[in-house]
């Protein structure tokens, strides 16, 4: 029978193994990545792990058997989300596995400007386009004034997880969340909203090779590739918007940083669009791009290039 082991030790014998990874896959930190992938498995935050790491209490047996199948995750190169099945959002914990995208520092950066887009009132009816694990949407709900929350995805599996995300944060969300199925808006056909929010698939076929293995090779490729040059969703989101939006509403796109200003130039090539701008991430790259859409203005235009 095998001798008890405390956390501190699991901790530094998963540091280990992650500082032994090729270098490809080695975290910055091992210790810190360990005491994460504990505090993930545990359900806690790793400031609420600190004292019984420091206290040196057990780790039960069960804790051990999954610290170890981590591990072995790990090393034939899982992302460390999907091994612990869970990624942090905001203020929400969202479970992830394969089927979606693992959440990310950047969109949290498109959540605030869709925030800030819709802060002068309350009430009206956000989306969210190809929601993935529901992170957009069930942040809209939980940190938004909006009446209700629309979710849509072109994968089943994808909903199914977001819809058992927004079962887990029930306590927190302010307004009711909804899933669809469907490509693009086609879902929100007589649906007139307030705000549309996406983060689609927007890498270019040709550059599959270029992507880290562990996102290549594991996540979701119906979110990740996009064709003619990973700009064909926004290009059919853009046409599509003004049929569901209200006038002076908003669409909130998530962008590639290398193509972020391509997509302002949709908005700028379409009748309608107004207050087009191009927002950093935190690391200063172009990330966010967002246009309000003015349904008097588009008119004007139209009956312009019909005289």
């Amino acid at each position: 029978m095998s001798e008890p082991q405390t956390l501190r030790a699991l901790q530094h014998a998963m540091a280990a193994q992650f500082d032994a990874l090729p270098v490809a896959q080695r975290p910055d930190d091992p210790i810190l990545e360990a005491g994460q992938a504990l505090a993930a498995l545990l359900g806690t935050s790793l400031a609420a792990l600190r004292a019984p790491l420091r206290d040196g209490a057990l780790a039960p047996a069960s804790l051990v058997a999954r610290a170890h199948a981590v591990v072995a995750d790990v090393q034939r190169g899982m992302p460390m989300a999907y091994a612990v099945g869970v990624a942090p959002f905001r203020h929400l914990e969202l479970a992830v596995d394969p089927r979606v995208l693992i959440p990310r520092p950047e969109t949290e950066i498109v959540v605030e400007h869709a925030l800030r887009v819709c802060a002068d009132r309350a009430g009206g009816v956000a989306v969210d386009i190809g929601t993935g694990s529901g992170a957009i949407a069930l942040s809209l709900a939980q940190e938004g004034r909006f009446d209700a929350v629309i979710a849509t995805d072109i994968s089943v599996d994808a909903l199914t997880v977001a819809q058992a995300n927004a079962a887990r944060s029930a306590d927190v969300l302010r307004c009711p969340v909804t899933f669809r199925h469907g490509s693009d808006l086609a879902p929100l056909v007589g649906e007139r909203v307030r705000l549309i929010v996406s983060n689609p698939p927007y890498i270019a076929h040709a550059e599959a090779d270029a992507l880290p293995s562990a996102v290549r090779d594991w996540e979701p490729v119906t979110a990740l590739f996009a064709a003619h040059d990973g700009m064909a969703r926004y290009a059919a989101i853009v046409s599509a918007a003004p049929a569901v939006l209200e006038d002076g509403g908003w669409l909130v796109f998530e962008c590639d940083a290398r193509r972020a200003h391509q997509v302002a130039a949709l908005f700028d090539a379409a009748e309608g669009w107004r207050d087009v701008l191009v927002f950093p991430d935190l690391t200063g790259r172009d990330r966010v791009c967002v246009g309000r859409y003015a349904a008097e203005s588009a008119a004007r235009s139209s009956g312009a290039s019909a005289r």
